[in-house]
């Protein structure tokens, strides 16, 4: 049951970021629209050409700070694309520790067999210097 509400979860998260990339792009591509709109040239109106002109630029304004804010909203949404792919990519990350786990296993069997190897030479080493010691005169002589 429980990966079942998981599946539905992951779902409905999907389509909001879905969702969100959608109305995102289209209201940057509308604000622009409009915008480009506002620069041609219309015909001498009742309005004072004055009014008119802070008219376009406050439009122009308001509608440059929506493409931007969509603008963010996208970085955002992709700031939580990555996070979600990376907190929730679990087959990725278990291979990962899989990986680590397994190259720590054989650097742990290739220290062994160095110590191993170590152990044999200063055993084969320490038997050599016993036999010279036991059959020396310097073992008579430390008496």
């Amino acid at each position: 049951m429980s990966g079942s509400k998981q599946t539905q979860s992951k779902e409905a998260l999907l389509k909001s970021y879905n969702k969100r990339l959608k109305d995102d792009v289209k209201s940057i591509l509308d604000n622009f629209l409009e915008i480009v709109k506002l620069g041609q040239v219309e015909d001498e109106t009742q309005v004072d050409r004055i009014t008119h002109l802070e008219e376009v630029h406050f439009q122009m304004s308001v509608r440059s700070h929506n493409m931007v804010r969509a603008a963010e909203s996208l970085l955002k949404l992709v700031s939580d694309v990555k996070q979600y792919l990376i907190l929730n990519d679990f087959p990725s990350v278990n291979e990962a520790i899989t990986l680590n786990s397994q190259m720590a296993r054989n650097r742990c069997q290739q220290v062994d067999q160095k110590l191993i190897a170590l152990r044999d030479d200063i055993a084969a080493d320490l038997y050599e210097l016993e036999e010279d010691y036991y059959s020396s005169i310097f073992k008579d002589s430390a008496k």
